[in-house]
């Protein structure tokens, strides 16, 4: 990593009302502490990738055939409905068309642009978009055995919203993050992926997805354990996964990995937890940021984790486990609080 004063990073949904609300409250209280900002995934986009099932289902070459009330979509979603592909339709010619994210980009980024106009945003800061790898998607709403088929296709939409994304949005002005919670939950053990060769066919993916980025974006890598009703789908033994990917990522890409964010749970501050970061090997220009803001113990509980973390490696920026989108909406401004009271006083 390089050496630069400590940061704060945003995964990515905030809960607020809507975009303008999350720019102002942001930048309101952050300010020059936040380097890139999302637009909260506010609407819709609240509850992760819900809002996808009704673009499944609309699909005419995909059918329901399985209700399954227990079907965990993955961090933050239930998905109690299944999908396949029709017994008519060959798999290799589904299209799924548009998914919405490039559209809700563009929007936020015209209310983004004109805040940084108006000096509301300062200049430098990136506009930040978080995506969902192909397999999130798949593995929430279509049958296991059809996923592998589905993959060329969802990958084709995935990548046309970046196409799409990056037509509307220079470059440098952007962040693209991918949200890979089911990739580093299928490697802890948990629900598993269709394909056998494990983190390096995760890396293989993400690796492929992230050199569709313009080089003069940001890219960076959310690892995520799950956040339904804020618990861990799987719970990590310690940071030796993430460190995988991390690790993996900085080999596999052909262009510049700018950050990349692993969780630590509220309940560690123990050195087992921390110890594999000795052993990352990403490029200097890769900030690691660690999930560790907890509203529930708030700064002094997080101290703790810092202070933990901050024996196993020198830089890091800071930010929660995951997105805090689906948190009492009041809460959010006492959350960025602790985030800004935290680097303010270089804890």
């Amino acid at each position: 990593m390089t050496a630069n004063k400590r940061e704060v990073h945003l995964v990515g949904s905030i809960g607020l009302s809507d975009s303008e609300t999350v720019f102002r409250t942001v930048s309101g209280i952050l300010g020059s502490h936040c380097s890139r900002i999302p637009d909260g995934e506010t609407g819709e986009r609240h509850h992760w990738i819900q809002w996808q099932r009704d673009r499944i289902a609309s699909n005419p070459d995909i059918e329901l055939v399985q209700e399954d009330g227990n079907a965990n979509s993955g961090p933050g979603n239930v998905a109690p409905r299944l999908y396949k592909v029709r017994d008519s339709i060959d798999p290799a010619t589904v299209q799924f068309g548009s998914l919405g994210y490039a559209a809700a980009a563009t929007a936020s980024y015209e209310i983004f642009r004109k805040l940084v106009n108006d000096g509301v945003i300062l200049p430098a800061t990136r506009f930040q978009v978080a995506l969902p790898t192909p397999m999130a998607i798949l593995c929430a709403f279509i049958l296991p055995e059809h996923r592998l088929a589905l993959e060329p296709a969802m990958e084709a939409a995935i990548l046309t919203e970046v196409a799409l994304i990056q037509s509307a949005i220079p470059a440098k002005h952007l962040a693209i993050q991918w949200d890979a919670p089911r990739e580093v939950i299928a490697a802890a053990g948990g629900p598993q992926l269709p394909y056998t060769d494990g983190i390096e066919g995760s890396l293989r993916r993400l690796g492929h997805l992230s050199n569709f980025v313009e080089p003069e974006a940001e890219l960076g890598v959310h690892l995520c354990y799950g956040d339904l009703g804020h618990k861990h789908t799987v719970e990590p033994i310690d940071l030796t996964i993430a460190v995988a990917f991390a690790n993996g990522l900085s080999q596999t890409l052909e262009r510049r990995l700018d950050y990349v964010h692993m969780p630590v749970p509220i309940s560690r501050f123990d050195d087992s937890y921390f110890r594999p970061l000795a052993h990352m090997k990403v490029s200097s220009s890769t900030r690691l940021v660690l999930g560790l803001i907890h509203f529930t113990d708030g700064v002094q509980g997080t101290r703790q984790r810092i202070e933990a973390a901050s024996r196993h490696v020198r830089e890091f920026d800071i930010a929660t486990e995951c997105g805090f989108g689906r948190r009492d909406p009041s809460t959010v401004p006492a959350l960025l609080e602790i985030h800004r009271q935290l680097v303010s006083d270089g804890s």
